[in-house]
């Protein structure tokens, strides 16, 4: 995965016909925050693993790639935020978010692994409202600078990529962290999340970490994150537009039972004017196994 500098056409097939991870039109979804609709200094974010590509055999089929690119292109195409921070993105599936994401995205970020290849947690932006000001990738890990290096008991490469921005419109400049917290070791999680607090801790201005953290309501990693100066952006939100769906949906129907393992926190000061944990379906199937978060946030003027 290598951070992008063009938007390429979408890809067709000789005949003309549309490729497989485009949408039929019947397919196109409503925005999540239609009504009313969002202020003109209101910014879009959301976070959303999006699964990684297995090939061969998967179960349930609706996990196949092959079935859930279309899905994903059109929840994409039909809801695009300014900032999207995925998590499990391959190199294929990177491009195909960008694409369905429009002409004016990019992205940051590459693989986890010591030569840059392998999942990642790149950070999408729509270069038409936003200007890009930096960026970098750490390792989440005793040594971050040291690409594909590991700690804690983490069987995997762990990493947080780290942008910064200038909002066209309003003005703000902030930053944002997005990360994926390892499955397997709870003690390579707690140690990570606290890194990512001194991460935040150490930005001049406001910041947003937001990404599948693994951890849920009242676990340690997640009472570490927001142990500093961030807050959950769902609990601020002056208002939900959704219910409070557990985020790891597993391609069954929406549930409220464990809560969500997925966070957005922002730093105190930026206000959170609508949050929604995203359950849409594309011919009754989800896109992934997580829902994503989706927040509108709204900086104070002059912020920076």
């Amino acid at each position: 995965m290598t951070d992008a500098t063009t938007a390429p056409s979408r890809p067709r097939s000789r005949s003309g016909a549309r490729s497989e991870a485009e949408p039929r039109r019947s397919d196109i979804i409503r925005p999540l925050f239609s009504a009313p609709p969002p202020g003109a200094n209101d910014l879009h974010v959301a976070t959303w693993n999006i699964r990684r590509r297995i090939d061969g055999p998967t179960w349930p089929p609706n996990d196949r790639w092959s079935v859930r690119a279309p899905r994903m292109a059109a929840v994409l195409q039909a809801d695009p935020p300014a900032v999207l921070g995925t998590q499990e993105a391959m190199p294929d599936q990177a491009d195909l978010v960008r694409r369905s994401l429009g002409p004016a995205y990019r992205f940051v970020g590459r693989g986890r692994n010591a030569d840059g290849r392998g999942e990642g947690c790149p950070i999408f932006f729509d270069t038409e409202r936003l200007e890009l000001q930096g960026h970098e990738q750490l390792a989440l890990s005793q040594t971050p600078s040291v690409p594909g290096s590991r700690s804690w008991g983490s069987p995997v490469p762990r990493i947080v990529v780290r942008a910064a921005f200038r909002d066209r419109v309003s003005g703000a400049s902030f930053t944002v962290l997005n990360t994926h917290l390892d499955v397997f070791s709870a003690r390579a999680r707690l140690r990570s999340a606290w890194l990512l607090s001194d991460l935040a801790a150490a930005v001049t201005g406001p910041v947003i970490v937001m990404g599948d953290m693994n951890a849920g309501p009242g676990s340690a990693p997640v009472a570490a994150l927001l142990s500093g100066d961030l807050e959950d952006a769902w609990r601020i939100a002056r208002e939900r537009t959704s219910p409070p769906w557990d985020t790891y949906g597993a391609y069954v129907e929406p549930r409220m039972r464990r809560g969500p393992i997925d966070w957005i926190a922002v730093a105190r000061g930026i206000g959170v004017e609508r949050a929604a944990i995203d359950a849409r379906t594309v011919d009754g199937a989800a896109p992934s196994d997580h829902l994503g978060i989706h927040v509108l946030l709204r900086f104070a003027a002059g912020t920076s």
